[in-house]
């Protein structure tokens, strides 16, 4: 299995996952939250073409997840999958897309790629991040949450790689130049995660099986790459896990999760 991101941050997200099984390839993009053009350059960068996908899985409809994928998935007739609520909030969208429905704790699958989706603490109408894996390894996604729950923290446990948001520095967010009711929004249980939280829950996790660690959708003002991934390497710095910041412009190349 190997993994790629499109780009990371509140201008938009994509999350590229795939695998090979009989020497067939399946890649899923999970989030797309560009418009059809930036989508395919930043494909491109990554070595893929809009043919070379299996489908597009929404985590839930705020437009740098969800701002590009319906208007991508009609243009290539990509299947796209969401739970109902995000069905209900973009349904306006969904003319001429063959489009599924998923919900917390049923496996999809998609080619040889099995995901499980799980309800997080996020203000949309039905928000869930993913567990997804092949025959061999597990990939855990959190990208927006506003707090740690069991459910959350026992559904990544045991995986070979997590992608965990880390968006802002609570000092820095209470020091910005953001509006108070901005800033307790992100700030807030249903918000986003800070870098202090997101040290916590991986903490909590079951780290025996961890290869890779990705700091995932940074706020470009009440954050900083460095502050990151010293959250992160303050759990693993004992650890064989290695520490990887994504970007907003760049995201990361195909990363490679190995036995």
């Amino acid at each position: 299995m190997k993994f790629a991101s499109l780009g990371s941050g509140s201008e938009g997200n994509a999350l590229l996952i795939s695998t090979t099984s009989s020497m067939t390839d399946t890649t899923v993009m999970l989030d797309c939250g560009f418009n059809i053009k930036e989508t395919e350059r930043r494909l491109l960068r990554l070595g893929m073409a809009p043919g070379d996908l299996d489908g597009i899985v929404v985590t839930h409809e705020h437009q740098d997840h969800v701002g590009g994928a319906l208007k991508f998935a009609r243009r290539h007739r990509l299947p796209v999958w969401m739970s109902y609520g995000t069905y209900q909030a973009v349904r306006k969208d969904c003319d001429g897309v063959a489009f599924h429905f998923c919900r917390d704790g049923e496996a999809l699958n998609i080619g040889h790629l099995e995901l499980i989706p799980f309800t997080v603490p996020h203000d949309a109408r039905e928000p869930v991040q993913y567990v997804i894996s092949d025959d061999r390894f597990k990939l855990g996604v959190l990208t927006d949450a506003g707090q740690s729950t069991p459910h959350l923290t026992r559904s990544l446990s045991g995986c070979d790689a997590l992608v965990l948001e880390c968006n802002h520095d609570r000092e820095m967010l209470a020091n910005s130049a953001y509006p108070a009711s901005l800033r307790n929004r992100i700030g807030g249980a249903y918000g986003h995660l800070s870098n202090d939280t997101t040290a916590e829950i991986l903490a909590s996790l079951d780290r025996s099986r961890l290869k890779i660690v990705i700091g995932a959708h940074l706020s470009q003002q009440n954050n900083t790459p460095e502050l990151a991934r010293a959250a992160l390497c303050s759990v693993v710095e004992h650890e064989t896990a290695r520490v990887v910041i994504a970007c907003q412009a760049e995201g990361f190349g195909w990363i490679n999760i190995e036995g």
